[in-house]
C-alpha cells in the first residue's frame, strides 16, 4: 500500500512520517485491498485554537471506495490517533456492508467535499480578482479544478468537477458516512434529479432535491 504524508503550513518531522508508517497496518488488516493512503497534517497559527491547532486528515483508496476521517488536537501524533480510530471504524462499516449481500450493490466512487490533495496549495496572491459571479463561471473539464480570490477580499472561492454515478438515498448515506460529512451529493438514481442528503439530530436524516423551474 502507497503512503503519502504531506503538510500544510507545516514542516512533516521525522518521527511523524515513522509513526505513521508502523500504525499504518491498522488500515491494511481491515482493508487488504487498500491501494494508497493519503496523510495531510495542516497546522492552525491562531494562538486562541491551541488545543486543536494540529489537524491531521486521512483518506484511503481501495478500489472503488475512498475512505476519509479527520481529527484535530493539541499535537500532531494525538491527531493521528484520533483520525485513525474515526478511520477504522469506517472501514469496518464499509467490510461488513460488502458482506451483507441483501444490499445488491457495488461500492461507488466517493465524492469527498473537502479536499485532500498532496500538491501544495496555490498562494492567494497568484489568484486574479474577480466577482462572485466570475467566480462560479466557466466550464472545467471532469476532475479540474480552480481558485479564485473574490475581489480585493480574503474570501478564495474553489470550484472542481467531480463526474459521480447516480445512486440511491441509501448509498448517499452510506457514502456520507464514510466520507465523515454532514451533508453528501449526489444525483438520485429514480428521479434523476440533483440531491443532497444531510444529517439532522440523533439519527434522523434529511434530502433535499432540486428541480429547474422550467421543468415544472
Amino acid at each position: 500500500m502507497e503512503i503519502v504524508v504531506t503538510g500544510r503550513h507545516t514542516q512533516i518531522k521525522q518521527k511523524f512520517r515513522d509513526v505513521v508508517e508502523s500504525k499504518m497496518n491498522r488500515v491494511t488488516n481491515i482493508a487488504p485491498d487498500a491501494q494508497r493512503v493519503q496523510v495531510v497534517l495542516s497546522h492552525e497559527g491562531n494562538p486562541r485554537l491551541a488545543d486543536t491547532a494540529m489537524r491531521v486528515e486521512l483518506t484511503v483508496i481501495a478500489g472503488r471506495t475512498v475512505v476519509r476521517a479527520e481529527a484535530s488536537s493539541s499535537d500532531d501524533l494525538s491527531a493521528l490517533d484520533l483520525a485513525l480510530d474515526k478511520l477504522t471504524l469506517r472501514l469496518r462499516r464499509t467490510r461488513d456492508r460488502r458482506k451483507d449481500h441483501r444490499r445488491g450493490y457495488e461500492s461507488v466512487q466517493a465524492v469527498d467535499l473537502g479536499v485532500v490533495e498532496p500538491e501544495e496549495e496555490p498562494a492567494v496572491a497568484e489568484y486574479e480578482p474577480v466577482t462572485p459571479s466570475q467566480a462560479v463561471a466557466g466550464d472545467l473539464e471532469p476532475g479540474e479544478s480552480v481558485e479564485v480570490r473574490v475581489g480585493d477580499s480574503p474570501i478564495v472561492i474553489r470550484r472542481k468537477l467531480h463526474i459521480a454515478e447516480p445512486m440511491s438515498i441509501d448509498e448517499a448515506l452510506y457514502e456520507m458516512e464514510l466520507v465523515g460529512h454532514d451533508f453528501f451529493l449526489f444525483v438520485n438514481s429514480e428521479t434523476h434529479r440533483p440531491s443532497v442528503v444531510y444529517r439532522r439530530h440523533g439519527w434522523s436524516y434529511g434530502v433535499f432535491e432540486i428541480e429547474s423551474a422550467k421543468n415544472i
